[in-house]
């Protein structure tokens, strides 16, 4: 192309896409990175201009009654990105977008256009990896913006904004503030709600079985008792989980004494083969990753959350090592094929590839997101140690290699084994597998939700068994069972229930469950989401007077009215007006609930057989109950699931309240009561009543970790109101020496120099030479952590050798190896980590660098408005902080301080989601 400068000016995303782009275009092309998003609708009433301040469809960022019209501004941030843009612009012959391909992309790359206002030829270029045959692929076949993807993409966003904005001050009112709904968002907690719901309902039942351990020759195997008197024995899938009674009478149901009886006589019979069967299967590869069941893998395998496995394939996307990871297609390329095929022959042989190519259909019904799977960029499918990928970007690009390589290889070949035992009337079965070819398990195994489910292979084998032979019996053993709730979902299945339903697209769910779990919806234990009281209060109040909002179908309808509007098949301003402005639209029904809405209602959960109501308080959930006309509350302990409450636990935590605290003793030395209290935060003992008036509290003082409240006495009441103690004054400077228990554990401290105890140092019983002998000694850097023992050894590093070690900090448990420290996510209990977790876990913290600095927040600015609708954003508001009771505010730390290296990353990669954080009451969608 002739120019003044022959210049093309190519803009992406981010810093590293354009790092990594720019090493590929030949000379006379620029790359430079809009850092996600110019614009946006306002986040806050600051960010309006002055003129349009006052209006009250300004508030929205959208005007309802223009025809939709958005509001849109060049946050402060941006401001001097687009103005280097311009600058760039105004030297280049073209402009050339290259923003991601999906639809969120050609939403970026057209508010680019818009913002920036080129005077020279636009094109768009999309690619699916950052590859140098790739991007020549892309500039050799420009396109055009496409304006019915922008549609598509800016209706949802407006949508997201009417949902969020109108509904969520309404929660702030009747509920509580900080609170946010949003179209995906409360679909989402729902699920989880009902999921706990079922979970209360649910009634245990017992039943019971035999196991024998049988022997032939010297070949132990078992087997399970199934039958009596050819009559089958009661298993789990007998019972109904709401009744926990039997659903059929054609079984039968041991209890104890009858299984222990059946277990004598049958100890006296003679065991033999009734018959045998083997039972040849094979199993098919997975297809290649989508976005969804890469987070559902990840989560599974590498106990990843999908905000995280979104970031870290971001960034291995960016850096050419992934192709696009937003798609929702199963296809392979064929250059891709010929790579994994070539692959397979070199490392596992001619045997294990598939006799031809093989190509999966997408099933996922709107599929759009991009045309490939993910897999490893390029024609070499290098693998993680050609490439010298470590920590959790290696484990994940391992993953992607493996699933798509696996994909090409041959079926997996089993035979499934199964003998019928008898002994006397009771019969037994004895299963097993045996693996005839491995096939693709060489490469891949899927993982389970189930954790007590045996991966596929595994080898099971049976001894050489036919009909007719006599066993000996080894063991023989009376089992009991209960049945168990329902699971609650993990990450891994609800991405898959929100995929299944059609609710939202797979590229959002990492925004929408870390937003569910930031606005304090969920917590996150042992990989399990745990609905909140709060989340109950928020359903059951959207469940009464917005019940389309919280519906799967209709939330999945919307989803394929908006792939109409993506594909022209569909106006996007009358489905808006619909949805909004109509009779029974969100805009009247809004307005009927500001009016209808009792607030203590709303703020009241009502769960079965509790005998008491919840309530959502300004500080957290309390019980609230009736008797002789008297209203008593109190407070519950933090952590509770709704499903795990019990009507014992509320009426003692009550009758405590009441009653007033249990009094130990008194303390000899003041005469004060020693007094046993229950808090939000668990157990405490208290020297004395507070004092009405009085601006001094009490000494307090929690009881260890795991101790019943029960166990505890007056003696070891006095000692943790000992605390802290002072051992006498320092010889040289007269000041005094104290013993006390920290956030660190136990010290001793002189004039502000604090000194860690060994594990052989009793805080209680340390006497004044020993703190001087501590003090003396050199500190072993900020917070003496160098001086405190590790909870234990986990292993040796592989890299050299040197122990890895945990240990316990002030915002939780963490691993160490050398300098480097790598905090433990939440719901990991500190005995749970493995070498390897925590070996993955260091790899991640040493390679996202120092934590990312505070007050790097900028301001922002108006800008100019146009006709049509706003882009996809997920900011998130102050005011859900602020709103935090003080134990959410620690939980908040907690998290924070294990999400550090995640925070830094984010910053460098500068992903569409990391320019959601915002001032101000936003909503979330």
């Amino acid at each position: 192309m002739a120019g003044k400068n022959n210049t093309r000016l190519v803009v992406v995303e981010s810093p590293t896409k354009a790092k990594t782009i720019r090493g590929f275009l030949p000379a006379g092309y620029r790359v430079a990175a809009s850092m996600g998003h110019v614009r946006d609708l306002p986040e806050s009433a600051t960010d309006i201009p002055a003129k349009y301040k006052g209006q009250e469809w300004a508030r929205l960022g959208v005007n309802v009654d223009a025809d939709f019209e958005p509001l849109y501004i060049v946050p402060g941030k941006k401001a001097k990105i687009v103005s280097e843009l311009k600058a760039l612009l105004k030297d280049a012959d073209e402009l050339i977008v290259a923003t991601d391909e999906d639809r969120e992309g050609e939403s970026i790359g057209w508010h680019l256009v818009q913002v920036l206002n080129p005077r020279v030829p636009i094109s768009r270029i999309v690619f699916h990896e950052i590859t140098p045959e790739a991007i020549r692929a892309a500039l050799a076949s420009p396109r055009q913006i496409d304006e019915d993807l922008v549609r598509a993409q800016e209706t949802r966003r407006i949508l997201d904004r009417l949902v969020g904005y109108t509904v969520s001050p309404l929660l702030w009112k009747k509920i509580a503030t900080g609170l946010s709904a949003g179209r995906v968002q409360s679909v989402a907690v729902r699920l989880l709600v009902n999921r706990e719901r079922e979970r209360r309902a649910f009634r245990s039942a017992t039943y019971w079985d035999l196991k024998a351990t049988l022997l032939r020759g010297i070949t132990p195997f078992t087997a399970v008792l199934t039958a009596v008197g050819g009559k089958r024995v009661a298993a789990g899938r007998d019972f109904d989980e709401n009744t926990g009674r039997l659903k059929s009478n054609d079984v039968v149901l041991l209890d104890g004494e009858q299984a222990t009886a059946l277990q004598e006589r049958l100890r006296a019979s003679g065991w033999k083969v009734a018959e045998t069967d083997e039972k040849p299967t094979v199993r098919r590869p997975y297809p290649p990753f989508t976005t969804s069941t890469l987070q559902q893998e990840a989560n599974r395998k590498l106990r990843l959350s999908a905000r995280d496995t979104m970031r870290i394939a971001q960034r291995l996307y960016e850096e050419g090592l992934i192709t696009y990871m937003r798609t929702d297609s199963v296809h392979l390329s064929e250059q891709a094929i010929k790579a994994s095929r070539s692959r397979i022959r070199s490392l596992y042989g001619d045997n294990y590839l598939s006799p031809q190519p093989r190509q999966f259909t997408t099933k996922s019904k709107g599929a759009q997101e991009a045309h490939e799977a993910i897999r490893p960029a390029g024609t070499e499918m290098r693998t993680v140690e050609e490439l010298r990928l470590t920590g959790v970007e290696g484990a994940l690009y391992d993953l992607i290699w493996k699933r798509t390589v696996a994909s090409q290889m041959a079926e997996a070949r089993l035979t499934y084994l199964t003998a019928t035992i008898q002994a006397d009337n009771a019969t037994f079965r004895a299963s097993g597998k045996r693996i005839d070819f491995p096939g693709f398990f060489r490469a891949y195994v899927e993982g389970q939700d189930d954790p007590d489910a045996a991966l596929e292979d595994r080898e099971e084998p049976l001894p050489p068994l036919a009909a007719g032979d006599d066993l000996a019996l080894r063991a023989l053993e009376a089992l009991s069972h209960a049945t168990q709730p329902p699971a609650r979902y993990t990450e891994a299945t609800l991405v898959k229930m929100l995929e299944q339903e059609g609710i939202g697209r797979p590229s959002t769910y990492a925004s929408i469950i870390g937003t569910v779990i930031d606005r304090g919806y969920v917590e996150r234990v042992s990989n399990q989401l745990v609905p909140t009281f709060t989340a109950f209060a928020v359903t059951g109040l959207l469940e009464k007077n917005f019940p389309s909002l919280v519906d799967t179908k209709f939330t999945a309808k919307m989803e394929e009215e908006l792939d109409e509007i993506a594909e022209g098949e569909a106006q996007w301003l009358p489905y808006l007006r619909d949805f909004f402005l109509g009779a029974d639209g969100l805009d009247e029904t809004v307005k009927r609930g500001q009016e209808s809405i009792d607030p203590r209602e709303a703020s009241t959960v009502i769960l079965e057989d509790l005998g008491a109501r919840v309530r959502i308080g300004r500080f957290g959930p309390f019980a609230e109950t009736e008797a002789d006309g008297e209203t008593f509350t109190a407070s519950l302990p933090e952590g509770i699931a709704p499903a795990d409450l019990t009507a014992e636990q509320v009426s003692e935590l009550v009758r405590a309240k009441a009653e007033g605290p249990d009094v130990l003793g008194n303390d000899p030395v003041t005469g004060k009561p020693i007094l046993m209290l229950q808090g939000r935060f668990g157990p405490y003992v208290q020297l004395g009543e507070a004092e009405e008036g009085s601006k001094s509290k009490p000494k307090r003082a929690s009881l260890p970790k795991g101790m019943n409240p029960a166990d505890l006495k007056l003696d070891f009441a006095l000692k943790l109101l000992s605390l802290p103690r002072t051992l006498g004054t320092h010889p040289e400077t007269g000041k005094e020496i104290q013993a006390n228990a920290g956030r660190f554990g136990p010290y001793v401290v002189h004039d502000g120099d604090f000194r860690s105890l060994a594990k052989t140092d009793d805080v209680y019983t340390v006497d004044l030479a020993r703190a001087l002998e501590l003090i003396s000694q050199p500190k072993g850097g900020r917070g003496q952590r160098a001086a405190i023992e590790p909870l234990r050894t986990i292993g040796a590093h592989p890299k050299d050798g040197e122990p890895v070690n945990l240990f316990e900090g002030r915002y939780g448990p963490y691993v160490k190896h050398g300098a480097v420290n790598a905090s433990i996510p939440k719901g990991t209990g500190p005995d749970e980590v493995t070498l390897e977790q925590a070996v993955t876990l260091l790899a991640e913290r040493e390679a996202a660098g120092p934590p990312a600095k505070k007050g790097a927040r900028g301001g922002r600015a108006g800008g100019a408005r146009t006709a049509r609708p706003a882009s996809k954003s997920g900011s998130k508001s102050k005011a859900d902080t602020a709103a935090k009771t003080p134990a959410r505010a620690a939980k908040s730390r907690t998290a924070a301080s294990a999400r550090t290296a995640a925070a830094k990353s984010t910053a460098r990669t500068a992903s569409k989601t990391a320019s959601s954080r915002t001032a101000a009451k936003k909503p979330k969608k």
